[in-house]
Order: structure tokens, then C-alpha cells, then sequence
């Protein structure tokens, strides 16, 4: 039961992929950000997904 438990748990991991990044836009400043997770109440997400940090190549990564 172990071992089985323990497959299982690899086999997710091999196909898990990054999270995509996504480009916010502050409400107070206008100022833009691109980032994985909402950095608050105060951004407003303004165009995404991408596969990198600098949010330069559009699309999801490791498709």
C-alpha cells in the first residue's frame, strides 16, 4: 500500500509544471508588475498568461 502510495505521489509530480506569470497594474500609481500569484487588493490583473518572469513570452509554461 505504500509503494503504491508513494507512485502515486511521483507520477504528479512529473507532470506538475510551473505556474503561469501574469502582468497587474497598480490602482494607485498605474505602475505594472508581473507576477505569479495577485499581489492585492490594489492591482488589477491587465494581461497573461506567460511562460517567463518578465513576462515577455505569451502562453502557459511547459506547453
Amino acid at each position: 500500500m505504500t509503494l503504491v502510495a508513494i507512485g502515486l505521489l511521483m507520477s504528479f509530480a512529473v507532470i506538475a509544471a510551473p505556474a503561469p506569470w501574469y502582468l497587474w497594474k497598480s490602482k494607485l500609481d498605474g505602475s505594472v508588475w508581473c507576477t505569479q500569484t495577485p499581489p492585492g487588493k490594489g492591482w488589477v490583473q491587465i494581461d497573461g498568461p506567460y511562460k517567463d518572469a518578465h513576462c515577455k513570452t505569451i502562453g502557459r509554461p511547459g506547453k
